[in-house]
């Protein structure tokens, strides 16, 4: 169920995605919640440079291996302006990172792509609960999903 500290947070998150759009690379941002509420990561997506494994999600689940206790982990909320990727969701699953809310799917996104004439990604796109189990996962949340279809949209444009 999403409250409203969750939505303060999936809206720093589009922040960090128009961030990323600003200096040209693809619209994606997410931050790391500890369990008491606090901002310990953030970042957005680095993959204009032509590495596609750049993505926040996936540093996130590095900076939380390295400074986390595996209970600290499993207690904190991953924010994020996009569901997780194939990827992304297993770094999520191996460091042992608790709930997962994020503004629009992937399933969102990829008809979005589609309805932009944008060729497929060669990564089949996954729901989260497909990659791994016994993980809280909550979005879309419509009324933010528009303003990340918005940010493709101005990215792909």
């Amino acid at each position: 169920m999403i409250n409203d500290s969750d939505l303060k947070h999936l809206r720093r998150c589009i922040e960090l995605a128009k961030t990323a759009l600003e200096v040209g690379d693809e619209p994606f941002g997410s931050i790391l919640v500890s369990e008491s509420g606090d901002v310990l990561a953030e970042d957005h997506n680095h993959v204009a440079g032509g590495d596609h494994t750049q993505h926040p999600e996936f540093a996130l689940a590095r900076w939380a291996a390295e400074n986390m206790t595996s209970e600290e982990r499993s207690k904190a909320t991953v924010y994020t302006s996009g569901e997780h990727c194939p990827m992304c969701a297993a770094a999520h699953g191996w460091v042992g990172l608790g709930r997962i809310v994020y503004a629009s799917s992937s399933a969102q996104l990829v008809q979005w792509l589609n309805e932009m004439g944008v060729a497929a990604s060669r990564v089949r796109s996954l729901p989260i609960q497909d990659v791994i189990r016994d993980t809280t996962i909550d979005g879309p949340v419509p009324e933010l999903a528009e303003q990340v279809r918005e940010l493709h949209r101005q990215y792909h444009g």
